[in-house]
């Protein structure tokens, strides 16, 4: 067992915004405010997973609704406390853990602000190894899981649990609501005990973000663009750098969605690129011929500083490299790009790994 301070949360939400692919509501908030718990109830122990008793009752916390919405109406805290005792008396389960629900941006910091205001360790692991939009989309739910019962909170104090028959109608459901509770709130769902949580879920994510977050702020310090030295770190391919020339966004059904175009500069000089988005980064072509796709994790960063950006945040004329990471192996089986692949959100793109459509796969 170890201990998260202050001065952790800072590399483990840069590095959460890196594996976010754009979602996963703002990182700087979720920064803020695990900072604030942490000053106000004192440090956080972090659980590796084996570390968690088979019997233990676990449960994931994070925000669920609109990145734009949340940047304007900022949680307290209070909420994700609300939701998680919500969950707590109506399961009748002594909750022993928390953990993410996704590595990306704000729900990688909410369970630490709801570990620190309950004194509750969360646990090194989380259901996606990036974000996803929707609540199904997680290894829990491809290893057979239910997200059900799922609690949502809000500001002023309003709970909900759903008891959907699949976790696909809890996302129908709780979206529905969370746009009459104001566009954004704080959920706590994938209640289990800690054998299944270890059998299918994605390990040391939190480690990874920070060692992520670390890379980008060691380098910056030296004066140094972190993007190349990054993606020499994780394995990942630079897809293209370009300047923002259009962008489309509009917050509708309780998401993020649009698309953002993109003119070469330095080595794509010349070449053009586009990406798609439904909270996260979901399609990426350079030139109309497809780069990258879901359940692969699409990132852009700044170009300059290495700092990722969030599909709420991109701007136009912004310099940017895109970069692509390969997806955890349980998204590339049959189940997982059924459930988050290309096609699942809409486009006619049979999904194809990084290696094989010209980037790296380690």
């Amino acid at each position: 067992m170890r201990k998260i301070e202050k001065q952790h949360v800072e590399h483990i939400a840069l590095g959460a915004a890196v594996l976010g692919t754009g979602g996963g509501g703002d990182p700087h908030v979720g920064m803020l405010m695990a900072m604030a718990a942490i000053e106000q109830y004192g440090p956080i122990r972090v659980l590796s997973p084996e570390e968690v008793p088979d019997e233990a009752w676990v449960v994931s916390a994070g925000m669920m609704g609109a990145p734009t919405v949340m940047i304007e109406k900022i949680p307290s805290g209070r909420e994700v406390v609300g939701a998680f005792e919500a969950l707590q008396a109506h399961s009748g389960k002594t909750i022993s853990a928390i953990y993410p629900i996704e590595i990306g941006g704000v729900n990688s910091t909410v369970p630490l602000v709801l570990a620190a205001m309950t004194g509750l360790p969360v646990v090194d692991i989380d259901g996606m190894g990036r974000a996803f939009p929707e609540v199904q989309m997680t290894s829990f739910e491809l290893a057979g899981l239910s997200s059900a019962p799922m609690s949502i909170a809000d500001e002023k104090g309003n709970t909900v649990i759903v008891n959907g028959v699949e976790s696909v109608w809890n996302e129908r459901i709780g979206r529905a609501a969370l746009i009459s509770m104001g566009g954004s709130v704080m959920s706590c769902d994938y209640l289990m005990q800690g054998k299944q949580l270890k059998e299918a879920g994605i390990h040391h994510t939190l480690t990874l973000a920070e060692r992520i977050g670390q890379t980008i702020n060691s380098l910056r310090h030296q004066n140094q663009s972190p993007v190349r030295a990054l993606v020499e770190a994780i394995g990942a391919t630079l897809l293209f750098t370009g300047k923002i020339s259009n962008l489309l966004r509009r917050t509708s059904e309780g998401f993020t969605k649009g698309e953002v175009w993109l003119d070469g500069v330095e080595e794509c000089q010349g070449n053009t690129f586009r990406l798609y988005f439904q909270n996260e980064f979901l399609v990426a072509k350079r030139d109309d011929q497809v780069a990258a796709t879901t359940p692969d994790l699409i990132t852009a960063l700044d170009l300059e500083t290495g700092i990722p950006i969030t599909t709420e945040a991109l701007r136009y004329g912004s310099r940017v490299a895109v970069i692509g990471i390969p997806c955890d192996p349980k998204w590339r089986t049959e189940k997982g790009i059924k459930t988050a692949g290309p096609r699942y959100f809409g486009y006619d793109i049979d999904y194809r790994p990084l290696a094989e459509r010209g980037g790296k796969d380690s």
